[in-house]
């Protein structure tokens, strides 16, 4: 039956983002249930994409991509694919009208990451855009379901979000990425010479992306507040944590927030949300 394969396909969904990404995982499923299958399947797709990009080194990466974002369009538009991933992604692009636009810009980012090492301002907020504000902006289009004036009117708050959490990503990986793909995404940035006074320009950055966002979630549908406000604490306390240290430290190692670290931010969010303090 056709059900059967939506259900294991959106699986597969599923177990791609726990296995990834146990922040994300825990804030989706605070999510209501009527739109966790959704952003499953976003986070799904968007996590094979990065996959071919930055770890199938012993592979032909760009040929791989171009056969993932050919095979993407194609399913879109049939409605179905054997690759369970965009199978599941095509049904949420479908049902939510999301714009193709969006996925043209996703893809040009990960085409960076074949080949390019550097960038200039211009450069990287092209590449925070497609590599990360579009995921937002994918994640907005299932949270408001089909309310278009919502959609737009809380479109720059969802990017901000998608920025401050990629920005993130970066201090957080410096030492991968700089160490092991070679690649710098921060302008202007030798992390040869790091200084507390560059770390500081960046953090400061990302501290007014997270000010911007939050204005947007506190408006976001029921449905969907408690569990994006649950995501962007869990990054909240990874900046935090990242901004206290030495830059050397990221140099030298991944910044992590343990699990019971993480049950604390979960327990004061719920907290929070239940004496309307958000």
């Amino acid at each position: 039956m056709l059900r059967i394969f939506h259900e294991v396909s959106q699986a597969c969904s599923r177990i791609t983002t726990e296995r990834y990404s146990t922040s994300f995982s825990s804030a989706i499923r605070i999510l209501h249930e009527d739109i966790r299958t959704p952003i499953y399947n976003i986070y799904g797709f968007v996590r094979f994409a990065d996959e071919i990009v930055d770890t199938f080194h012993d592979h032909d990466k760009e040929a791989l991509l171009a056969d993932f974002k050919r095979e993407t369009y194609e399913s879109i538009a049939r409605g179905i694919s054997l690759n369970p991933i965009l199978h599941s992604f095509q049904i949420t692009v479908n049902r939510y009208g999301i714009d193709h636009e969006l996925i043209e810009a996703f893809f040009r980012s990960m085409e960076f990451d074949l080949d390019r090492h550097r960038y200039d301002q211009v450069g990287y907020e092209e590449y925070i855009y497609g590599s990360a504000e579009v995921v937002g902006l994918m994640c907005l289009y299932v949270f408001c379901d089909g309310d278009r004036e919502l959609y737009e009117n809380l479109k720059p708050n969802a990017r901000s979000l998608g920025a401050a959490f990629q920005k993130v990503n970066f201090l957080r990986d410096v030492k991968a990425d700089y160490m092991d793909l070679k690649r710098v995404y921060f302008p202007g940035v030798d992390f040869q010479r790091f200084t507390p006074d560059m770390k500081r320009t960046i953090e400061e950055d990302i501290a007014k992306d997270f000010r911007h966002a939050y204005q947007g979630i506190v408006r976001l549908p029921l449905k969907a507040r408690f569990g994006v406000y649950l995501a962007y604490k869990y990054y909240l306390s990874l900046f935090r944590k990242i901004c206290n240290v030495q830059p050397q430290r990221i140099l030298e190692e991944r910044i992590r927030i343990p699990n019971h670290a993480k049950l604390w931010v979960a327990t004061k969010a719920v907290i929070r949300t239940q004496l309307n303090m958000l």
